[in-house]
């Protein structure tokens, strides 16, 4: 079976440490993204790690539950969808990558098989991801401000 595939892009001033500590924390996900909740099965504090199990909420309608895959500090995070979203064998990505002489690189991909609800959310999922990125971005560099809280 073929593979859909979505990514988004960014490059953010911050310090890849600075980004981590919003990706891999599922309980802020909702100050910074679009989704209305988020948090941890057992309910806990974060950072994500392997083996974690994480859920999301995305409007009224939409509660995504993942597993985190893997998870190298300031480095990768990989995950898969458990349930919440009508798509098959869903692995997603997110690499940071330190840039020269200072900020990071951020790429956040997804692959998931090409079944016919698969194709139905993917014109969805590529505005999710582009949305998702641009507010990562912001919260990022909002966060690399001098004298913020780190």
């Amino acid at each position: 079976m073929s593979q859909l595939h979505v990514e988004a892009e960014g490059v953010t001033g911050a310090d890849p440490e600075v980004v981590w500590a919003l990706v891999a924390d599922a309980n802020s996900y909702s100050s910074w993204g679009p989704w209305s909740d988020g948090g941890y099965q057992p309910a806990s504090e974060g950072p994500s790690r392997k083996g974690s199990v994480q859920w999301f909420r995305y409007g009224r309608r939409t509660t995504s539950v993942e597993e985190i895959l893997e998870a190298d500090e300031s480095r990768r995070l990989v995950y898969t969808v458990v349930r919440g979203l009508p798509v098959r064998n869903y692995r997603a990505e997110v690499t940071l990558t330190p840039m020269s002489p200072k900020g990071t690189s951020v790429r956040w991909t997804a692959t998931w098989d090409g079944t016919f609800m698969g194709r139905m959310v993917r014109r969805r999922l590529q505005q999710v991801y582009r949305q998702v990125m641009t507010a990562l971005i912001a919260a990022a560099d909002h966060e690399a401000v001098p004298g913020r809280r780190k």
